[in-house]
This record gives C-alpha cells, structure tokens and sequence, in this order.
C-alpha cells in the first residue's frame, strides 16, 4: 500500500510508523526488551572501550544490528503468525532462520566486544 502522504508529512508518517513498530515490538517481544536493555548497559561502556570514534561507532553499531535483526525476525515471525498459528515445516523453517539472523549477529556483536575487552585487558597486563 503506498503511501498518500509526500514530502515532510510523509518522513513524520514514516517516523509516526516506526515508533507504533518500535513500541509493538517492546510490549510483545521479551527478546527484544531484553536486547534493548543490555543496548542500555553496554552503550557507556561503548564510550569506555573505544578510544576513537570509529571504534565507538563499531562497538556501538554492532549492538543496533542486534536490534535490528531481531525487529526484522519478530516482525517475519508476526506475519506467520498472521499466516496461520498451525504447525507448518515451512513456517517453523522460516521461524528458525530468522532465530538463527539474531544468533549470528550476536555472535558478531561477541567477537568485537571481545576484541576490545582482550585489547583493553591486554594492555593491563603488559604495563
């Protein structure tokens, strides 16, 4: 369905959109909170580790993918949901690969926090 709206009222919409999905998102999806609010925790830690801004913006990056996967599997789950609520392979197949998208960026999010955190600990214990 295209939108009737242009220009600025069309970008307000948009933005109008995206917080009702933001907000859905957080009252239906346990996972999601819980991402969110290690997001929360980690983000000053982000200011901590990194020491330049690319670095902050890596650290900090990773951590939105987590959250961005994980709208884009509730949302894919929402619609096969909407589908049909019966057990279908191809429905669990999808389900399961958009699980298996917020596993593989948690595992990116894992290995640059744990590039950083050796780095920083690395030079404690060198100095």
């Amino acid at each position: 369905m295209k939108s009737p709206h242009t220009g600025l009222k069309r970008i307000f919409y948009a933005a109008l959109y995206s917080w009702k999905g933001f907000v859905a998102t957080w009252k239906e999806e346990a996972a999601f909170r819980q991402e969110v609010v290690l997001f929360a925790l980690m983000l000053p830690l982000a200011f901590w580790l990194g020491e330049t801004v690319v670095e902050r913006v890596l650290l900090i990056g990773v951590l939105l993918i987590v959250l961005i996967v994980e709208l884009l599997n509730s949302s894919l789950e929402t619609v096969v949901d909407r589908i049909s609520e019966d057990y279908h392979p191809l429905s669990g197949r999808a389900k399961d690969q958009a699980s298996a998208a917020v596993f593989v960026s948690f595992a990116l999010a894992i290995l640059v926090w744990g590039g950083f955190v050796l780095d920083k600990l690395s030079n404690y214990w060198v100095a």
